[in-house]
């Protein structure tokens, strides 16, 4: 029969056997109440079901030409199958409804005649309003509300139920605003309306007598994870990112630099090692920042040796300034959010996938705090063979040592324990079969996103397995690990001869190897800018306790090892952001470019 579709209602359906008939009769009864015969048609977006759900939608279209079932072989998210139900749909006002019919079906005119007339560009319904009816238990309405209430306070939104799944737009806004939505699952709903808003398209909110059906309960993944994280995106995305130009972004990472320096006042006790530090060689502590310069090569050798395990072939040179960039990141950021940065620049400059981009990153990590740890222990079992140190002595010169060196010992032993742990855990599972992460997730989800969180973590642990399970990659990154930290160790004892020290090089050298050591374990745990304080405490405290340098020219020659290392890092940070090109403004335009582009 040949009809003039103008409305297209999607019913968004995952194993829906129970209800779906009854819901594609009642949904075409209500759009017959008011619309013209062959005006409208019913989309069924069946997104892989495992159930009967399929051939009962494939019934249903045989048996009613109104009726269309647009299948999809594979999970796509809730967004996911809209979208592709909304791109096969025929008219030009769009409009979706839960499959359950919670919400009444009397505002069905309501809801599409809004946006039909020309009156708005979106409508929705809404269970917040003062005058909704929406009888809601609490495990559905309070995290709604809060979800509701954050979604409007980052993103600025006036609408005040954003998932209330009944909802139309027009085909213009679905044209406009649907290529921008990045989520494709429970978010969409929310990315959708705000998206909308900013764009400039009237929203009609309107309220909503809704009755919940079936069980449902709060789940961990969907409700925690992938709403948090959807706000934070989006926030960043249509909040932040338009107002950072790259003269902002230069500026303001100028700033942070400077102020990190700036806080190094703040973290030490500076005034009582300035006469130290003003009896130092220069020239050596020049040679010294050369030393560490040459472990940044390394470093890039090291990275790129990591992506090929995980099938990515990149040059040493980018690779280098991507590493540069990432941990000048580090230095002015907290959490260290500078290893986020290396990821994107990786994903936007090279396409790596995020997960492959994490997953190189935690190799890295393990590989460093693997080496340092055993580096340390190597150097105190010589320490204590030789008689210089012990377990006891040791103990009392944490114990007798400054505040911030107690701390920094504490955290530094407890960080090596869990490196070693990780590093057998890796290892371990490397070679078993068992796929534990998909039980672990399901332990604390129920819902069916599980499955794609699962999948995102199950590849971000394979690709780490990837290299732990390749002797000769072990073996390769654990030797350029293995020289990136003895350089480290040597810039360490360049600066110590500046200081021109009364100790045996001998002990200079056990004694740095343990301290530089120690202290980068102490400075894992993002406590202060750049590890700033947790190093030079650990590094001076193990340097008086073990050697007869006092603890003055000890904590001198701390501050200046670590201040060459961070001058190196931000130079070479500086100078690889103006290579790359690197900016906040331009990293989210070519981000969404590669989105949008294939990858493996």
């Amino acid at each position: 029969m040949s009809r003039e579709v103008a409305v297209s209602v999607v019913l968004p359906a995952y194993n829906e056997e129970a209800t779906l008939a009854g819901t594609v009769e009642t949904t075409l009864s209500t759009l017959d109440s008011f619309l013209p015969d062959g005006s409208f048609e019913v989309l069924i977006a069946e997104d892989g079901c495992d159930d009967a759900t399929p051939e009962i939608a494939t019934r249903l279209a045989n048996e009613d030409d109104r009726v269309r079932h647009v299948h999809s072989d594979e999970r796509l998210g809730r967004g996911g199958a809209l979208v592709q139900a909304f791109t096969a749909a025929e008219g030009e006002t769009l409009a979706y409804l839960d499959t359950d019919l919670a919400t009444d079906m009397t505002h069905l005119e309501t809801l599409v005649e809004s946006v039909r007339s020309g009156e708005y560009d979106v409508a929705t319904g809404s269970r917040l309003l003062g005058t909704s009816d929406a009888d809601r238990p609490a495990n559905r309405d309070v995290p709604s509300k809060v979800f509701n209430r954050l979604v409007r306070l980052f993103l600025r939104s006036s609408v005040r139920d954003h998932q209330c799944g009944f909802k139309a737009f027009s085909r213009e806004v679905f044209e406009d605003v649907v290529p921008a939505i990045d989520d494709d699952h429970w978010f969409w709903d929310t990315e959708l309306l705000v998206r909308a808003q900013r764009a400039g398209y009237r929203v009609n909110e309107f309220p909503v007598a809704w009755t919940p059906k079936g069980d449902t309960k709060v789940d961990f993944v969907r409700d925690v994870l992938g709403m948090g994280g959807g706000i934070l995106r989006t926030w960043w995305q249509v909040i932040v990112a338009p107002r950072i130009t790259r003269r902002v972004t230069l500026a303001a990472g100028t700033l942070l630099t400077v102020l990190a320096v700036v806080l190094m006042t703040q973290y030490l006790e500076v005034s009582s090692v300035l006469d130290a530090i003003e009896g130092a060689d220069l020239a050596l502590v020049a040679v010294s920042a050369l030393v560490y310069a040459l472990s940044w090569p390394v470093r890039g050798v090291r990275y790129r040796d990591i992506l090929a395990e995980l099938g990515f072939e990149e040059g040493v040179g980018f690779l280098t300034g991507a590493v540069f960039v990432s941990q000048t990141g580090n230095l002015v950021f907290p959490a260290r959010a500078g290893d986020a940065v290396r990821a994107y620049v990786v994903k936007t400059r090279r396409r790596v996938p995020y997960p492959a981009g994490f997953a190189s990153l935690a190799v890295e990590r393990v590989f460093d705090l693997l080496t340092i740890t055993l580096l340390a222990g190597v150097v105190f079992l010589g320490l204590a063979a030789t008689g210089a140190t012990s377990l006891t002595g040791l103990a009392a010169t944490v114990a007798g040592g400054h505040q911030s060196g107690q701390l920094a010992v504490t955290v530094a032993g407890g960080i090596g324990i869990a490196a070693i742990a990780a590093v057998g855990l890796i290892v371990a599972s490397a070679s078993s079969d068992s796929n534990l992460v998909r039980r672990g997730v399901r332990a604390i989800s129920t819902d069916a996103y599980a499955d794609t969180v699962a999948g995102v973590i199950e590849r971000f642990v394979g690709d780490i397995q990837a290299v732990a399970s390749d002797r000769g990659a072990f073996v390769r990154v654990g030797a350029s690990s293995l020289l990136i930290w003895t350089l480290d160790v040597v810039t360490a004892l360049v600066v110590f001869a500046a200081f021109d020290v009364s100790a045996a090089p001998s002990t200079l050298l056990a004694v740095g190897f343990f301290a530089v050591s120690v202290g980068n374990l102490a400075k894992v745990l993002p406590l202060s800018p750049g590890g700033i304080g947790l190093y030079e405490g650990a590094f001076a405290l193990l340097v008086t306790g073990l050697s007869p340098v006092g603890f003055s020219v000890a904590l001198a020659v701390a501050i200046v090892d670590h201040a060459v290392k961070n001058v190196v890092t931000v130079i070479g940070g500086l100078v690889s952001m103006a290579v790359l090109n690197v900016s906040l403004t331009t990293a989210v335009e070519e981000g969404q470019e590669v989105e949008a582009a294939p990858t493996e």
